[in-house]
């Protein structure tokens, strides 16, 4: 196995621990996923989402790519999820999610599910495999860097402005008025 090379399938390429290791965090994010449409109470949800998303950055680690799976915890887990919380805590969900969205029933959304699942299975048959990369295929991490930090810092700044400003409004918005 070529070290620091991204696998298109490591359960059939790695040792014996890797694919076990793959097969542990795989079966995680499947039942975590689970767990984010199937809790009763939303930040038990949300938490099942973040265990989900850390079991993914830790399959990024498997398949030799450590700077996506540092990504996918800062962005993912850090901002996202802090921002689903922020809207779960401000709203009071549980009071929506008592009212039924689906008066007629769940037929009209079995029906987009099949569908669904139908193009989906229809593009997975008709497509060829993903071609195995090797870390160098795609730019290396300093070059990513001195592009976001030269290129595009501006929008790189103009992100965390919005960002910031997104969060002090949150506050805002949540305080308690005390007379």
């Amino acid at each position: 196995m070529p070290a620091g090379g991204l696998h298109a399938s490591i359960f059939l390429e790695g040792t014996f621990m890797e694919r076990a290791f793959f097969l542990l965090f795989a079966a995680m994010a499947i039942g975590s996923g689970l767990m984010v449409i199937m809790a009763r109470n939303p930040i038990h949800s949300a938490l099942a989402l973040i265990v989900s998303l850390v079991q993914v950055a830790a399959i990024f680690v498997l398949l030799g790519s450590p700077f996506l799976a540092a990504i996918q915890i800062f962005v993912y887990v850090g901002a996202v999820m802090v921002l689903f919380l922020f809207v779960i805590m401000m709203l009071d969900v549980r009071k929506e999610a008592r009212t039924r969205f689906l008066e007629k029933g769940i037929a009209p959304a079995l029906v987009v599910l099949v569908l669904l699942g139908g193009e989906m299975i229809a593009l997975l048959l008709g497509s060829q495999r993903f071609p195995v990369l090797s870390a160098g295929a795609a730019g290396s991490i300093e070059e990513l860097s001195k592009t976001l930090f030269t290129d595009y810092l501006l929008p790189f700044e103009v992100a965390s402005v919005i960002l910031l400003v997104a969060l002090v409004g949150a506050i805002f918005l949540a305080r308690k008025e005390t007379d």
